[in-house]
C-alpha cells in the first residue's frame, strides 16, 4: 500500500512541476519569435568594427546590408558583439551566420547574458560545456535551442575560433518572447510577512516558487514556524541554498527531527536563480535551477502545527527563535508565489495580508562592482601605480578553488626590492624582499580556496607592513628599518608578463586562476571598464566584467560516497574507505561473489563482496567456503537457540533477524546464486504450528518479501506443510507437521528452506506457547548461497552476422563494461551501442589488439591495449572498459591499463538510443566469432544464455574452461570440465581442497605406521579399480617420482620404505648422525646403493622437503629446493613385483641392510606431509579415503599441520581420525601377509573383546544413573532461568530419549 501511495504522490508532484514551470516563467510556451530583426541600430554594439560598413548594426541574420555582417577591427579573443533587447526577454534559441559572400565566419563562440549590461554570465549547454559550435561557411545558418531558456535583456557573442583564412564575421538572430515579472528589492534589514486564511490552506500540499539574486552569501529567504517548534526555512549559507524542515517533537534527537537538504553553490553571483518547493505530506520536491532533489522529511512533521503566516527575507515576527543565525536576505526576489498566490503583487497593492518591515522597493538595483576572471595561469592584469610614493597599498577581493597562485607583485623604487603576495596551500603569504636584508614573510588566513569571496588589503607605510584578510588584521610586521619604502610604477595582479618575476616567489606555482573585484591601488578604485577598453593598464587572457568561476563538484560526479575536491580546471575524487577506485570512485575494488574469488585461486576465508559491482550497493563481509563449488555464508544476529515459554495470539513472540548486509544487498546475492538455503530448527512441546479447528496458522515466519510463510524447513512452499508431511513420516499421520500432533513431549520440524524468492528469513512469530506445559524453541542458521550464475553466463557466436541485442545502455555520466572472451578469430566486434552522434564500441582489432572506441559529442576517440602475445589463443581473456566525466580507460587481463583523459570543458554525457548489440554490429559486419562470458554493464549482468536460446547463429554456454583455469589445479590435480565452470580432480594428488593445494599431513606417534599395500600376492586382479592395481607382479617398475615433507627431532628415523616380493627395496632414512640417506637395492644379490646428504642435521625440528626422481639407473635428488645431486645406480635399473610402501615403523621381518633395519625398528616420530609416490598418495589414502583403500594404519596417527612451530604439540590443534583396516578384500585361500595377524594377535584380540564388553556394561549403567539424577534435578528447577538455552534443551531431549528407549539397549 505504501508503494502505491508513493507512486501516486510522485505523479502528483510531477504534474505540479509541469504546471508551476509555466507560472514561474510568467507566460505561455509559444516562445520562438525572432527578437533581433526589428531592433534599431542603437541596440547593437561591439568591441570594435573593421569599417563603418562592418558595424554591429549589420549583424542581422540573412541580411546583406553594408558589408554583409559585423567584423571587428582586429580578430582576437577579446572581441564581442552585443545585443540590447530593450527589456528582459525570455530567449529560447540563437542562430548564426558568417559575413555574406565572404570568407569571414566564426567556428565557435561563447554566449553571455546580463540584465544590466554589466556582470555578464556565461550560458552553458551542459555543466561543463562552455562554447557553441559555429559556422563552417559564410551563409549556412546554425541554430541552437537553449534548454533551459535565458531571461535577460542583454546578450553578448564572444568569438573563440574563426576561419583561419579569413577573419571574424557574424550575423545573428535571437528567438524568444516577452517576459513578465514582479520584483521586490530587500536591503538586508527589510522583510515582509504574508498571513493567510486557515480555510484556504491545504493540509496536504504546499507549493512555493520564486527567483532570487544576491551578492551576499548568507541570508534567510523564507521562514514559517509553529508553536511547538516546528519550522520550515529556506536559507542561504556560504553561497549554498538549504531547505530546513524541523519537527519540534521533544522525544526525537536533533539528527532525527531536522531534515537539512543543500542545493547549489556560488549563488551569490548577482544572477537570477529559480527555486521550486513542493510538499505532499512528508514527500518533498526541492528544485534549484536545473538541480532537483526528492526526499522524505524526518520526524512527525505536521503542517497543521504551523502558524498561518510565512515571512520572506527574514524572521520579522517578535518571539520567533530558531537555532541558526537570523541574517536577513539582501538582494532581489522575483515571481514569488505561495500556493498560487502572487505575494509581490499583494505587497505592491498594499493588501492587508502583507505586513512590510523596513525598506522594500519594487525594482531591482544593479550591481556596482565589475569582476574580472583570470582564465589561465598565464593571465595577468598590469595596473599603473604612483612611482616613488612613500606608501605601498593595494586591496581587492578574490575567489578561487586553487590552493596556490600569484595574487600581486610590485617592484619597489629607489631601493631595489619587491613586494609579492601569493596564495600557497590555501593561505596568504606576503613576502617583502630588500637587498642586504633578511626577507620578511607574513602568512595569514586559511582555507581561502573555498570558492567564497575574500577581501585582502595590504599597506607598507612608515616602515610598517600590515596585511588584512576579510577585514581582520592578520599580521603586522615589525619595523622595516630606517629606509623608507617607495612604491613602484606597476602593480601586477594574478601574474606577470615576465616569467622571471614569478621566480622571486619561493613556491613553485604559476599565476592565479579565479576572480577578482573591487581592486584598489594607492587607495584609488580601479575602473576595470577603462581597462577593458584599453584606456588603462594592460592585460592578458582575462574576462572583464564577468566572474567565470564554476563549481565542478556540482553535480557531484564522485560516486559511492567519494569526496569531491576541485581546482579551477578540474575536480578530484577521494575514494578512501569507499570500497571503490578510479577517477570517479566507480570501479568496485571487491569481487561480486565468492565464485569470482575462487577462480582467482583464493582459499576459504572472510572476504568483502560487492553484489552489483559498480552499481549503487556497497560491499559487505561474508565467509567464502571454497569447496568444489563456492559457498557464500552470510551471518545474522540470531544464531543462538531461543526458547519461548509464554506466547499467545494476544501476546505473540516475535524474533527479528538482522543481517550483516542490507536487504538489497542480500537480494542481489541471492539472485546471482545457483542455489540458496537456510536451516530453520524448530522444537516444540504442546506448541502447534496450525490450529486444527479452523486451519489458521499459530506460528509462521517472514522472508524478504514481507509475506507470511507457513511452510517449514525442508518442505516446498506449500502452506502449512513440513518435511515429514511430504515424506509421510510425521509422528501422527493425520497431520502434515510433527508439532501439530500437540504432544506433551519434545519433537521438531527442522530442515532447510531453499525457495530463493522467500529468503532470507527476517522474522519468526510464535503464538501457541501459553498453555500449560507448552513451549517452543527455534534457531536460525546463516544464509548459505552456492555458485554465481552471472559469472558463467555465456554465449557462443558461430557466424559473423549473428549477434544478441539488448535494450539501450544508459551510462550517461559513467559507464563500465566488463566481460570474458575467447576466440581463434583474428578480429571482431564484441559490443556496440549507437546514438545520433554518440557511440561506444569494443572490438578485437587484430590478434594482439583490443580497442575501445567512443564519442560523447567531442569527436571520436579510441584507446587500445596491445599484447606481446595473441588474444586469439582460445583461452579466456578479461576486458574492462570505463568512461566517465574525467577519463576513459581499458584494461585487458593483467596488462597495463590505458587511459585517455577527457577533453577540458567538453561534452560529458553519453547519449545512446539504439539497441545494444553484443557479438556484432547493426550492419551485421565484422561480427565476433567465439565465446563471450559474464558480460556486465555498470554492475548489471546480461543474461546471455537466455537470449542465445532464441537467437539464430548463437548458442547458449561455452565449454573449454580448463584451457584457462587448469593452471589453478596444483600438485598434480587434473582439471575437469563442467557445464558451468570446472573442478580440480585431486584423486591422484597428495593434496586436497578445491585446487589440490591443501596439503595432507599427519603427526606420527612412537611406533606408529601407515602401510600402503600395492598387492598381497601375485594373484591380485589386474582389473582392480584401485591405484595399486597398476603395480602388479609381472610388471617391472623402471621409474618413480617421490615427494614428501617431514619434520622430526628423532634419530635414527625411517621416513619411507618400499618393498618388493623379490627382496628389492628403497628406504629413505635419517641416520643416527642426522644425515639423510636414500638406499636403493634393485638387485637382491648386490649391496644397496647409498646416497647420503650430511651437509646438515636433518633432525633439527625444521620442515624439510624431499624430491626423488628415478629414471632407470639415474636418480635425481633435491632437498629443500637448494641441495641437489644426480647419481648413477649400480645395483640395477628396475623394481620387480612391488609389494608395499611403509611410512613409519616396519613391523614385518625383512631382509634389509643394518642401517635400514635400525631405522625401521625405531620408526618415525614427527610430522609427514604431502607424501606422493608416482600417482599414489598413501598418507591421503589413510586420512581421507574416498573409497576402500589398501592401507593399514597402526598406532597413533593424527592429522596435523607440519607448518606448526617447533616445540608445539602437533596434536593440540588437530582432530584425531579413527582408522579401520582398509586393506581391501582378501582371498581366504591365500596366506595373510600382515605380521600383526598372528596367533598372539588372535589371543590379544579375544582379551580386548572381553574388556570392551565389561567397559560397555559399566558405561551404560553410569549413564542411566546420571540421566535419572538429571531428570529429577530438572523437574525441581523447571521454572528457573537457564544460562544456556540450547544446552538445557539438549539435556531435556536426552532425558526424553532415555525414558522412551527400549530397555534391551542396556542389558545383554
Amino acid at each position: 500500500m505504501g508503494s502505491v501511495a508513493g507512486a501516486v504522490l510522485n505523479t502528483l508532484l510531477l504534474l505540479a512541476t509541469q504546471n508551476w514551470s509555466r507560472v514561474v516563467a510568467g507566460n505561455s510556451y509559444d516562445c520562438d519569435e525572432p527578437l533581433v530583426s526589428a531592433l534599431p541600430q542603437t541596440s547593437f554594439s561591439s568591441s570594435s568594427e573593421l569599417s563603418s560598413s562592418h558595424g554591429p548594426g549589420f549583424a542581422r541574420l540573412n541580411r546583406r546590408d553594408g558589408a554583409g555582417g559585423w567584423s571587428p577591427l582586429v580578430s582576437n579573443k577579446y572581441q564581442w558583439l552585443q545585443i540590447d533587447l530593450g527589456e528582459r526577454m525570455e530567449i529560447t534559441a540563437v542562430a548564426t551566420q558568417g559575413g555574406y559572400g565572404s570568407s569571414d565566419w566564426v567556428i565557435s563562440y561563447l554566449l553571455m547574458f546580463s540584465d544590466s549590461g554589466r556582470n555578464w554570465k556565461q550560458y552553458r549547454q551542459e555543466d561543463s560545456i562552455w562554447g557553441f559550435s559555429g559556422n563552417a561557411n559564410a551563409d549556412s545558418v546554425v541554430s541552437y535551442r537553449l534548454q533551459p531558456s535565458i531571461k535577460a535583456r542583454f546578450l553578448r557573442f564572444i568569438p573563440l575560433e574563426w576561419n583561419p583564412r579569413g577573419r571574424i564575421g557574424m550575423r545573428i538572430e535571437v528567438f524568444g518572447c516577452a517576459y513578465k515579472s514582479e520584483v521586490v528589492d530587500l536591503d538586508g534589514r527589510s522583510s515582509f510577512l504574508y498571513r493567510f486564511n486557515q480555510k484556504s490552506m491545504n493540509p496536504i500540499k504546499d507549493i512555493i516558487a520564486l527567483k532570487f539574486k544576491t551578492m551576499q552569501s548568507d541570508g534567510i529567504l523564507l521562514h514559517r514556524e509553529g508553536q511547538n517548534g516546528d519550522h520550515v526555512t529556506l536559507e542561504l549559507r556560504r553561497g549554498k541554498l538549504f531547505l530546513l524542515i524541523y519537527s519540534g517533537e521533544a522525544k526525537l534527537p536533533l539528527t532525527q527531527a531536522l531534515t537539512s537538504v543543500p542545493l547549489g553553490s556560488l549563488l551569490d553571483d548577482e544572477h537570477w536563480h529559480s527555486v521550486l518547493i513542493q510538499r505532499w505530506g512528508r514527500h518533498v520536491n526541492f528544485s534549484l535551477d536545473e538541480h532537483k532533489h526528492r526526499f522524505h522529511s524526518q520526524g512527525d512533521f505536521d503542517p497543521l502545527h504551523l502558524d498561518h503566516e510565512i515571512s520572506f527575507g527574514g524572521i520579522p515576527a517578535p518571539g520567533k527563535s530558531v537555532s541558526f543565525s537570523q541574517k536577513n536576505f539582501h538582494g532581489c526576489l522575483e515571481n514569488l508565489y505561495y500556493n498560487g498566490v502572487d505575494i509581490i503583487d499583494l505587497a505592491k497593492q498594499h493588501k492587508p495580508q502583507i505586513i512590510t518591515m523596513g525598506n522594500v522597493s519594487f525594482s531591482c538595483s544593479q550591481p556596482q562592482s565589475v569582476p574580472v576572471t583570470f582564465l589561465s595561469s598565464r593571465s595577468y592584469l598590469a595596473l599603473p601605480g604612483t612611482s616613488g610614493e612613500g606608501e605601498v597599498s593595494a586591496s581587492f577581493q578574490f575567489r578561487t578553488w586553487n590552493k596556490a597562485g600569484l595574487l600581486l607583485f610590485s617592484e619597489l623604487q629607489l631601493v631595489s626590492g619587491s613586494l609579492l603576495l601569493c596564495l600557497q596551500d590555501g593561505k596568504l603569504k606576503l613576502n617583502l624582499y630588500q637587498p642586504g636584508k633578511l626577507p620578511i614573510d607574513i602568512t595569514a588566513g586559511a582555507g581561502l580556496n573555498d570558492g567564497q569571496w575574500h577581501s585582502v588589503s595590504l599597506s607598507a607605510k612608515r616602515n610598517h607592513l600590515t596585511l588584512k584578510v576579510d577585514s581582520q588584521v592578520a599580521a603586522v610586521a615589525p619595523s622595516l628599518g630606517p629606509e623608507q619604502i617607495y612604491s613602484g610604477d606597476t602593480y601586477y595582479f594574478g601574474g606577470s608578463p615576465d616569467n622571471s618575476l614569478e621566480s622571486k616567489c619561493k613556491t613553485p606555482f604559476g599565476g592565479f586562476q579565479g576572480c577578482m573585484r573591487l581592486i584598489s591601488v594607492s587607495n584609488k578604485v580601479v575602473d576595470l571598464i577603462s581597462v577593458q577598453q584599453g584606456a588603462l593598464g594592460n592585460f592578458s587572457d582575462l574576462q572583464i566584467d564577468s566572474c567565470g568561476i564554476t563549481d565542478r563538484c556540482l553535480p557531484n560526479y564522485c560516486e559511492h560516497g567519494g569526496e569531491c575536491s576541485q581546482s579551477w580546471n578540474t575536480f578530484h575524487c577521494s575514494c578512501a574507505h569507499t570500497g571503490y577506485r578510479g577517477a570517479t570512485c566507480h570501479n568496485a575494488i571487491y569481487e561480486q561473489s565468492c565464485e569470482a574469488y575462487k577462480h582467482r585461486g583464493n582459499a576459504s576465508g572472510f572476504y568483502y563482496i560487492d553484489s552489483d559491482g559498480s552499481g549503487p550497493l556497497g560491499p559487505f563481509l561474508v565467509y567464502c567456503n571454497m569447496t568444489e563449488t563456492a559457498w557464500t555464508i552470510i551471518q545474522h544476529n540470531g544464531s543462538d537457540l531461543t526458547r519461548v515459554k509464554s506466547a499467545s495470539p494476544e501476546n505473540p513472540h516475535a524474533g527479528f533477524f538482522e543481517y550483516v548486509a542490507s536487504m538489497e544487498q542480500l537480494q542481489a546475492t541471492i539472485n546471482h546464486a545457483d542455489y540458496c538455503e537456510q536451516e530453520l530448527t524448530y522444537y516444540c512441546k504442546k506448541s502447534r504450528l496450525v490450529n486444527k479447528q479452523d486451519g489458521t496458522p499459530l506460528s509462521w515466519w517472514i522472508g524478504r518479501t514481507n509475506e507470511t510463510q507457513t511452510y517449514w524447513g525442508g518442505s516446498l512452499p506449500d502452506p502449512q506443510r513440513c518435511t515429514c508431511g511430504l515424506e509421510g513420516t510425521c509422528i501422527d499421520s493425520q497431520y502434515y507437521c510433527n508439532c501439530d500432533a500437540d504432544r506433551n513431549e519434545w519433537t521438531n520440524d527442522t530442515g532447510f528452506l531453499s525457495y530463493k524468492e522467500h529468503l532470507p528469513v527476517t522474522q519468526i512469530v510464535i503464538t501457541d506457547a501459553g498453555r500449560q506445559y507448552s513451549e517452543a524453541a527455534y534457531k536460525l542458521g546463516p544464509l548459505l548461497c552456492q555458485g554465481d550464475r552471472s559469472f558463467w553466463s555465456s554465449a557462443s557466436f558461430n557466424t559473423e552476422a549473428s549477434y544478441l541485442h539488448f535494450p539501450t545502455f544508459h551510462g550517461e555520466a559513467s559507464a563500465d563494461v566488463s566481460f570474458f572472451f575467447k576466440t581463434t578469430a583474428s578480429s571482431g566486434v564484441f559490443l556496440e551501442n549507437l546514438g545520433i552522434t554518440d557511440f561506444i564500441r569494443i572490438e578485437l582489432r587484430s590478434p594482439a589488439e583490443v580497442t575501445f572506441s567512443f564519442d560523447v559529442g567531442n569527436g571520436p576517440l579510441e584507446i587500445s591495449v596491445q599484447s606481446p602475445g595473441h588474444f586469439n589463443d582460445n583461452q579466456w581473456h578479461h576486458v574492462r572498459v570505463e568512461r566517465n566525466t574525467k577519463e576513459a580507460s581499458i584494461q585487458v587481463d593483467q596488462l597495463s591499463q590505458k587511459i585517455q583523459p577527457a577533453p577540458a570543458d567538453g561534452h560529458v554525457l553519453l547519449q545512446l538510443n539504439s539497441q545494444l548489440f553484443v557479438g556484432g554490429t547493426a550492419t551485421r559486419q565484422r561480427g565476433f566469432l567465439g565465446c563471450i562470458r559474464s558480460l556486465q554493464l555498470n554492475g548489471m549482468t546480461l543474461d546471455l544464455e537466455e537470449r542465445a536460446k532464441v537467437t539464430p547463429g548463437v548458442q547458449p554456454g561455452c565449454r573449454g574452461h580448463c584451457s584457462s583455469y587448469g593452471k589453478l589445479c596444483h600438485n598434480g590435480g587434473k582439471c575437469r570440465e563442467k557445464p558451468s565452470g570446472f573442478s580440480c580432480d585431486c584423486s591422484v594428488s597428495a593434496y586436497a581442497g578445491p585446487f589440490c593445494s591443501d596439503e595432507i599431513s599427519a603427526y606420527f606417534g612412537y611406533g606408529s605406521s601407515v602401510i600402503y599395500n600395492f598387492q598381497e600376492n601375485y594373484a591380485l586382479s589386474k582389473n582392480s579399480s584401485s591405484h595399486a592395481a597398476s603395480f602388479h607382479g609381472d610388471m617391472k617398475l623402471g621409474r618413480e617420482m617421490i615427494k614428501f615433507s617431514f619434520r622430526t627431532t628423532r634419530t635414527p628415523s625411517l621416513l619411507l620404505y618400499m618393498s618388493s616380493f623379490y627382496k628389492e627395496y628403497l628406504s629413505v632414512i635419517i641416520a643416527k648422525n642426522g644425515s639423510l640417506q636414500i638406499r636403493y637395492k634393485l638387485n637382491r644379490s648386490q649391496d644397496p646403493d647409498v646416497i647420503s646428504f650430511d651437509f646438515k642435521n636433518m633432525a633439527d625440528g625444521q620442515l624439510h622437503h624431499i624430491k626423488i626422481n628415478r629414471q632407470e639407473g639415474v636418480i635425481f635428488v633435491e632437498i629443500d629446493e637448494n641441495a641437489s645431486r644426480q647419481v648413477h645406480l649400480s645395483s640395477g635399473t628396475e623394481f620387480s613385483a612391488v609389494k608395499s610402501l611403509v611410512l613409519g615403523r616396519i613391523f614385518e621381518p625383512s631382509d634389509v641392510d643394518q642401517e635400514t633395519a635400525l631405522a625401521g625398528t625405531q620408526g618415525f616420530t614427527g610430522c609427514l606431509s604431502a607424501v606422493q609416490f608416482s600417482h599414489v598418495a598413501p598418507l591421503k589414502a589413510a586420512l581421507h579415503p574416498s573409497h576402500p583403500e589398501p592401507v593399514t594404519v597402526t598406532g597413533h596417527v593424527t592429522e596435523s599441520s607440519c607448518a606448526a612451530q617447533t616445540g608445539a604439540d602437533p596434536t593440540s590443534r588437530e582432530r584425531t581420525h579413527l582408522f579401520a583396516d582398509h586393506s581391501g578384500t582378501i582371498d581366504d585361500k591365500e596366506p595373510i601377509a600382515n605380521a600383526i595377524k598372528s596367533d598372539s594377535a588372535v589371543i590379544g584380540g579375544l582379551i580386548a573383546l572381553v574388556i570392551f564388553i565389561l567397559l560397555c556394561i559399566t558405561a551404560i549403567a553410569v549413564r542411566i544413573y546420571q540421566q535419572k539424577r538429571l531428570y529429577k534435578g530438572n523437574e525441581a528447577k523447571r521454572s528457573e532461568n537457564v544460562d544456556s538455552a540450547e544446552a538445557v534443551l539438549k539435556s531435556e531431549l536426552n532425558i526424553q530419549n532415555a525414558v522412551s528407549e527400549n530397555p534391551k539397549e542396556y542389558f545383554f
